[in-house]
C-alpha cells in the first residue's frame, strides 16, 4: 500500500483564485501533476516542493503534512 502525503496545495491555490492550469504554468509542470499532488497521489521531487513553497511563501512542512 502506497503512503499518501497529505498537503494543502489545493487550499492554497483556491485562496489565490488560481486554476490548476494557472498554477501548473507558474510552477513549470503539467496540470495533471498539480491534480495528482492535490489528491495526494504524487509526492513531488524536492525541487518542485521547494518551488511550491517559494510560490506560496510557506515552509514545505506547512504545505506537506506528515500525519
Amino acid at each position: 500500500m502506497a503512503f499518501k502525503l497529505p498537503n494543502i496545495v489545493r487550499d492554497l491555490r483556491m485562496k489565490q483564485s488560481l486554476t490548476q492550469v494557472q498554477l501548473a504554468k507558474k510552477l513549470r509542470v503539467t496540470r495533471q501533476t498539480i491534480l495528482m499532488i492535490e489528491k495526494g497521489n504524487y509526492d513531488p521531487a524536492l525541487s518542485l516542493a521547494i518551488r511550491i513553497s517559494v510560490f506560496f511563501k510557506k515552509p514545505i512542512e506547512k504545505i506537506f503534512i506528515k500525519k
